[in-house]
């Protein structure tokens, strides 16, 4: 890709090659800022923001509206003005992805797996379980059987309980034999999470964003581009971890890009937050007024201390 078709956010505005899908952007939107700063924004807010992002007015309000059948977002009326915030389903969704997100370090391994299997199910039941354990960073070794190595029982019986599968579902712990070889588990890897597709994925994530990182520490950028950076590459990322997860580096193989994605994306969001959130506070809007300051948890993202 040629160096001007990069420029992303120089002068202002997402170039088509990387432009988002609106519903997913607005779920990108609402987890990573809107969730930080209260609970609730104006309908006109999400429209001139992501204006730049090569969405108009009709394509929001669309994605938004089939958001909330999807029981993502819920609308209060104020007025003649509409005000979104994600349902406790759509909250819940996201935190489960944001623990992985927002990791300042690949995840820790002591060889133990979770086994979920699905054979019980019927299908109706079985594919929206499939999506959820796939959104969860499960991998698939067969049709009916998923599995995990550092799975979060919590957030696990959580997927279970709100699909209302949890008569249905098998879920069995299990440790790596000593007498498997790293090359082996390695191979389990590129399957389940078929690592082979997204390599190159992740490889291109990384070209781009170390040059608009490049960009953004060498020239001076305006709050607006260096807030439509973060989202960018939050999106990016979070879209990313939706098709494999952050596997513990016991099982990937060597140069890896799914480690040098996470520390792009950790340096261009701390690079971006001081901008952005004085952006945020300006043109972002709440039944309130101005929407309010960050929440304490935010400044945890991405610090591994």
């Amino acid at each position: 890709m040629s160096e001007s078709a990069r420029s992303s956010v120089l002068p202002g505005s997402v170039d088509s090659s990387r432009r988002p899908k609106a519903g997913s952007l607005i779920i990108t939107l609402f987890g990573d800022v809107i969730s930080q700063h209260g609970r609730d924004v104006w309908l006109g807010s999400i429209i001139e923001n992501l204006a730049d992002f090569g969405l108009n007015a009709r394509q929001i309000r669309t994605a938004i509206s089939r958001l909330v059948q999807e029981d993502w977002l819920q609308s209060e009326q104020r007025g003649r003005r509409s005000y979104y915030s994600f349902t406790d389903t759509g909250r819940r969704r996201f935190e489960r992805v944001a623990n992985r997100i927002y990791a300042g370090r690949l995840p820790e391994w002591n060889g133990q797996w979770t086994f979920v299997f699905l054979s019980l199910m019927e299908s109706v039941k079985r594919d929206h379980l499939r999506r959820e354990l796939s959104w969860q960073g499960f991998g698939q070794i067969t049709p009916g059987v998923f599995v995990h190595p550092s799975a979060n029982d919590e957030v696990l019986t959580e997927i279970m309980t709100d699909a209302a599968v949890s008569e249905d579902v098998v879920v069995m712990r299990g440790n790596t034999h000593e007498l498997t070889s790293q090359a082996a588990l390695e191979n389990t890897t590129f399957r389940a999470w078929k690592l082979n597709e997204t390599q190159a994925l992740f490889e291109d994530f990384c070209e781009y964003f170390s040059a608009e990182l490049h960009r953004a520490t060498q020239r001076s950028l305006a709050d607006a581009q260096l807030f439509q950076l973060r989202l960018l590459v939050i999106h990016e990322y979070r879209r990313l971890l939706l098709k494999t997860t952050a596997l513990p580096r016991d099982l990937l193989p060597v140069g890896w890009p799914g480690e040098k994605a996470l520390e792009i994306t950790a340096a261009l969001y701390a690079h971006a937050e001081a901008a952005s959130l004085r952006y945020i506070a300006n043109h972002f809007e709440s039944m309130s007024g101005p929407i309010g300051p960050v929440a304490n948890g935010y400044y945890r993202r991405f610090r591994t201390a």
